[in-house]
């Protein structure tokens, strides 16, 4: 009998650990969403967090889809050519680049280079107790720190991966007329054919959902840091690892849930 019990209760507390996770992850997620919808609104803030996000994300963002809609054009062409569709070239990348590759790759480098800053910040805010200062001073940090990040990666992500779509098919375009032979004004025929609105619209969900998951993990692991420039450290790792994850679970499920049909 006990060993029956000794070979369940590994599984068990591993079980309701993780639950007692995604209940304290809930419990922020909801903490947070009612500091930004009620006042005060710290608006220079806002602002500050939409720079930070989307104006300094710009170039690394840029230059990942560029370089993905070229390899992408270029593997689509070489893969076409087994079956004599090179002619599908433009339609698969335009496609590709915009439901998919856009906004997860997108919301990956974004997470990388944000969820990283913000429990970095928050963390060393939370171990050398300026969060509390901020407590003490009748200061609600979920509205002065939270709620600012929270909203402003909604807002800057879809402008974010729309420049990120734009410039993935950009890639392709410039791969298929300069070294695939394509025609330029035939490609640019073809993509436009072939994209619709549900394309852009599902990159665009995809990209605040994914923005909500960004702040909320960076904020999350930062804010509950502890364990001084260790504890700093773990935060920041577990933030970027856990925005990966459930970047790439919301973007199955929003796939096959939301725009399967």
């Amino acid at each position: 009998m006990n060993a029956l019990v000794n070979f369940f209760a590994h599984p068990g507390r591993a079980t309701l650990g993780a639950l007692a996770s995604i209940g304290r992850v809930a419990l922020f997620t909801l903490r947070a969403l009612a500091a930004a919808l009620r006042p005060p609104y710290y608006f220079g803030r806002l602002v500050e967090q939409m720079l930070i996000i989307g104006w300094f994300s710009l170039p690394v963002v840029g230059l990942t889809a560029v370089f993905t809609g070229a390899a992408l054009a270029q593997q689509i062409f070489v893969g076409g050519s087994r079956f004599n569709a090179e002619s599908t070239v433009p339609a698969v990348t335009v496609i590709a680049i915009v439901r998919e590759l856009g906004p997860v790759l997108g919301g990956l480098m974004v997470a990388g280079r944000v969820s990283s800053a913000m429990a970095a910040e928050l963390g060393t805010m939370r171990v050398t107790e300026q969060i509390d200062a901020l407590t003490t001073l009748r200061t609600d940090p979920f509205q002065y720190l939270i709620a600012p990040r929270l909203v402003a990666a909604v807002i800057v992500l879809p402008l974010l991966v729309l420049v990120s779509n734009a410039l993935g098919v950009m890639g392709g375009f410039l791969i298929g007329t300069q070294r695939l032979g394509f025609n330029v004004t035939s490609y640019l025929a073809t993509t436009r054919q072939y994209l619709e609105w549900d394309d852009v619209s599902s990159s665009l969900v995809k990209a605040a959902v994914f923005g909500f998951i960004i702040a909320m993990m960076g904020c999350y692991h930062g804010f509950r840091s502890m364990g001084g420039a260790a504890g700093v450290g773990r935060s920041t790792t577990n933030a970027v690892v856990s925005a990966f994850v459930l970047i790439l679970l919301a973007n199955l499920i929003i796939t096959v849930l939301v725009f399967g049909s």
